[in-house]
Formats: structure tokens, C-alpha cells, sequence
């Protein structure tokens, strides 16, 4: 019932390219399967960096530019954005240090750094720095994309049944839009609370509301105990 982590939806398999390929090959690369980033692996396949079609696309920037030295002169980031427009293969035109992810991180969290960092995809290393896989916002969107009727089933299932071992006729549960509902009676609000917290932990689930009856609140057997 944990929160999903990136290694449960990344992408083991990741296309990677070595420090010496040339701007030509990885611009085809992109092109020919359609995606908006490599990664860039050393001798020791650890991750180096990482190349987009905003770095390939600093040729082309440059290449519109005045040519007039003072206008750089006067513009020190087009300095580095020059120099990279020179680059010939992946080493030179690569930006680093890579924004990468632990595989041990939250979906939340990797989609939280994505936004805060505006890129499409994460590259995913272990201790070591090595590549291990990569995540895309495609696959943390997928986290979203289960039928309410698949949801429904998990959560009577694996919470009701398993974890809070309730008669099915106790609680009924009602899933529209990724909102969950729960209805009917129980004794305490405790094992309510908890139905509920679990719930929120579901992949798909977008909000949990409780509207179970409670024939006694924990609170009251407390202040009663005293």
C-alpha cells in the first residue's frame, strides 16, 4: 500500500548514446524514434549528460545570430550557447550535470522536480551514478489512467478484505473519476480513518470521501476510559 516509486513505472531499457557520437547521429536518432532527448554515457556507463533538440537547436540559433563579436561581448549565456553551437559530438554538445532521479523516489517527487525543471524525462541512476532506466511524464501520467472499475477492486480487495478484514456488506465503495466514496456503517471510526488513508495511496485515486456512519468515535471511548 506504499506510494508507487519511479523504479515501479520507468523504462528499463533507455536509449543511450557514447560521449563521441556526432551531431548528425543523434539528431537522426531523435528523429527516427521520436523522442526529445538521449543520454549520454562515459567509458564506465555512468550517466555524463544529457543531449536534447534544445542543444542540437543551438546550431541553428547561432547560425541566426549577427555576426558581430560585441553582441556576444555584451551577452555573456550567448557566450556557452555559442560554443556549444560549435559542438560536434555528443561530449561538446551535452548539458551537465544531468537532472536525474533515484529509483527509490516517489512518483509524486519525480513529477514535482519534472515540472519544477520544465523537461519531458528523467533519467534514473543508482549509487554509483550508472543508468538504470528512465522515466517520462508519459509514464507517471499512466499512473492516472486506471478504470474506476480497476480501482474499486483494489481497494475492496486489498484494503476492506485483506488489511481491515470488514463483511463486504459494511462498506460500500463507489469510484467515479478517480474519486472514491465510501458509504455504509461501522462501529468505530478508526478502522474508517484508516480505509481512508490507504485509499488516498491507490494509483488512480484523485480524492477519498468518507461518508461512512460511526456508531462510536474513537474520542468518546477515550474521554470514557478517563
Amino acid at each position: 500500500m506504499n506510494e508507487p516509486t519511479v523504479r515501479d513505472v520507468m523504462t528499463a531499457e533507455v536509449m543511450t548514446v557514447p560521449l563521441d557520437t556526432t551531431y548528425a547521429d543523434i539528431a537522426q536518432l531523435l528523429a527516427r524514434h521520436k523522442i526529445s532527448a538521449v543520454p549520454v554515457l562515459d567509458d564506465l556507463h555512468r550517466l555524463a549528460g544529457v543531449v536534447s533538440e534544445g542543444d542540437l537547436l543551438r546550431r541553428i540559433e547561432y547560425l541566426q545570430e549577427p555576426a558581430d563579436a560585441a553582441h556576444f561581448l555584451q551577452r555573456p549565456s550567448r557566450k556557452s550557447a555559442r560554443a556549444k553551437a560549435h559542438g560536434a559530438v555528443a561530449r561538446q554538445l551535452m548539458t551537465t550535470p544531468a537532472i536525474t532521479v533515484a529509483p527509490d523516489a516517489g512518483v509524486a517527487d519525480a513529477a514535482r522536480l519534472m515540472a519544477d525543471k520544465h523537461i519531458k524525462q528523467l533519467p534514473v541512476v543508482d549509487r554509483q551514478g550508472r543508468m538504470i532506466g528512465i522515466v517520462t511524464r508519459r509514464d507517471l501520467l499512466g499512473m492516472f489512467r486506471r478504470t474506476d472499475a480497476d480501482i474499486r477492486a483494489e481497494i475492496v480487495e486489498s484494503i476492506l478484505n485483506r488489511a481491515l478484514h470488514l463483511q463486504p456488506a459494511a462498506v460500500d465503495v463507489d469510484v467515479h473519476d478517480g474519486v472514491v466514496t465510501f458509504t455504509g456503517a461501522l462501529r468505530r471510526s478508526s478502522k474508517g480513518q484508516i480505509a481512508v488513508r490507504l485509499a488516498e495511496t491507490v494509483s488512480g485515486v484523485t480524492a477519498v470521501v468518507d461518508q461512512i456512519t460511526y456508531a462510536i468515535e474513537d474520542e468518546q471511548i477515550g474521554r470514557t476510559a478517563t
